[in-house]
């Protein structure tokens, strides 16, 4: 039973990513997610039904346009397939209860913000402002039904804190630090903190570590600059994975090693 959820789940995540292809391609640009159609971005020609599975499409296109033979980017098939797995992974961490809708709406948005700051450096308020209402219903819905008001209320004081702690490393560092990395803040601390304190903490601590290690990787290869802008959101969201996945064990185990 619970590998049958998964699988479900994973296959859903592979329709999601298709819609996520759309989303970073048209949220950034400000154009609808719903119309015009999909189309091909060398001859425009409308992408037919049968050409729009996730996956199986572009595998047996060979990557090519249909109409006009021009390569397909390997990043739409990479985007679906990632989700997919993604949804997966999410079922089997939290099981098919009420909190899944919540966290598998975080992998969603996560994907979209993760891949849009890499391509403009931007973090989207389309996307994050209103997750904030998104996260706060699923969460709270989740809470009434599974008598977790302590998690609800873990949630709303983790996403004020870690929202808090990124408005002043903001004020502090606002070269370093932008204001869409502070409301992405919020929205991923409210998830932490449902988890729990010490997925809060490994969750925020690894987003430091790992853009850290990153930004020295870039300027130990000269492939960046100490003035080169480094987007931090991804490694925000990579964090809040971590911190979702195993935040709990590490800080107990941390935790045991100094009493």
């Amino acid at each position: 039973m619970v590998g049958l959820s998964v699988a479900l789940t994973g296959a859903f995540g592979l329709l999601i990513g298709s819609f996520l292809n759309v989303v970073i391609w048209r949220v950034p640009r400000g154009e609808s997610v719903v119309r015009p159609p999909s189309a091909c971005p060398s001859c425009g020609h409308p992408i037919r039904r049968r050409d729009n599975i996730p996956v199986l499409s572009w595998l047996i296109l060979r990557g090519r346009c249909r109409d006009c033979s021009e390569p397909i980017s390997r990043r739409y098939p990479l985007v679906e397939a990632g989700t997919g797995v993604l949804f997966a992974l999410v079922a089997l961490r939290f099981g098919v209860g009420w909190e899944l809708p919540a966290f598998l709406y975080l992998a969603t948005i996560g994907v979209a913000l993760a891949l849009i700051d890499l391509d403009t450096k931007r973090l989207p308020n389309a996307i994050v402002l209103p997750s904030y209402l998104v996260a706060a219903a699923l969460l709270g819905v989740a809470a009434l039904a599974g008598g977790q008001a302590d998690s609800l209320l873990r949630a709303a004081a983790g996403g004020a804190a870690l929202w808090a702690f990124y408005f002043l490393m903001a004020l502090v560092y606002p070269a370093g630090m932008g204001f869409g990395d502070v409301k992405l803040a919020g929205v991923l601390g409210m998830y932490l903190g449902w988890v729990g304190w010490g997925a809060l903490v490994i969750g925020g601590f690894a987003a430091f570590l790992l853009g850290g290690l990153f930004s020295i990787g870039l300027l130990v290869t000269r492939r960046a600059s100490r003035k080169s802008a480094v987007p931090f959101g991804p490694w925000m969201i990579l964090g809040a994975a971590i911190g979702i996945a195993v935040g709990e064990a590490v800080w107990a185990t941390y935790l045991g090693a100094i009493v």
